[in-house]
């Protein structure tokens, strides 16, 4: 049960933010997803850094990976949004936008990830 609520209070900020830092970034463009790119990225690279530095650096009590990587990222990062905005290009025949999406979320993302290992590793 304590694991249960470690995850859910992770993934209560997680997915607040991810409205907060949505709704900022639409103010920017409405034409391109820029909100669940960045979350996307930057919640990939959180992981990539959180579980590197506690599993190679430092030694973590096991309720911290249950709060970050899997309630945190799991609220915050937007897959499900993602994959709806793509599909959406598809269907409108937007094919530089479909690209975009796809190429940014993830080669970005999966480039993030590597860049929070790294980092972790660095530290």
């Amino acid at each position: 049960m304590q694991a249960f609520l470690w995850i859910s209070l992770g993934a209560v900020v997680g997915a607040n933010l991810r409205y907060w830092l949505s709704s900022l970034l639409a103010r920017v463009t409405a034409e391109f997803p820029l909100g669940t790119l960045a979350i996307n990225v930057s919640g990939s690279f959180l992981l990539g850094f959180f579980m590197a530095w506690t599993t190679e650096r430092v030694l973590a009590d096991p309720r911290w990976r249950l709060l970050i990587a899997v309630g945190f990222c799991g609220g915050y990062t937007t897959f499900s949004s993602y994959a709806f905005e793509t599909m959406a290009y598809f269907e409108q025949g937007q094919w530089t936008l479909l690209g975009a999406n796809i190429l940014g979320n993830n080669l970005l993302s999966l480039a993030a990830v590597l860049g929070g290992i790294a980092l972790a590793r660095v530290l």
